[in-house]
């Protein structure tokens, strides 16, 4: 009489080998935009926060600072720790009426706004003016 050994099959294993590959086919690329998308996000948060402390010094001194975003951190400044992008990027405060801006910008992603690293994302040249806004 033949023996049953216990264990799995070549071809049980082929299949299940395959089902988590699909799913990993489904699951990688949405896992990366949302993290990208959260990266953006969270690079806008930094992009307030750098305007908002920029006003608050203006008020204050009449002149943007003379050392840039480096000025407005400290535990006596406006920002208690320096800014830093998700994506790797590098922020700059600006002219007197500009947003401050990262350049990682729109270069990730130029289809996705919710990729786009930009305060107001109507304002990016070769944007499309969203319904509720005049042309």
């Amino acid at each position: 009489m033949k023996k049953m050994l216990k264990g799995f099959t070549l071809v049980e294993i082929m299949i299940v080998v395959a089902i988590i590959a699909i799913l990993a086919a489904v699951a990688i690329p949405n896992f990366v935009k949302y993290r990208r998308n959260a990266q953006a996000a969270s690079c806008i948060a930094n992009l307030k926060q750098i305007q908002t402390a920029k006003e608050q010094w203006l008020m204050a001194n009449g002149s943007l600072p003379a050392n840039g975003i480096p000025d407005l951190v400290g535990d006596s400044n406006y920002i208690k720790k320096t800014p830093v992008c998700p994506a790797g990027g590098q922020y700059s405060l600006g002219d007197e009426g500009a947003d401050p801006t990262c350049n990682k910008g729109t270069l990730l992603d130029q289809n996705d706004k919710a990729a786009w690293h930009v305060l107001n994302k109507d304002d990016v040249a070769g944007a499309t003016p969203t319904p509720n806004q005049n042309p």
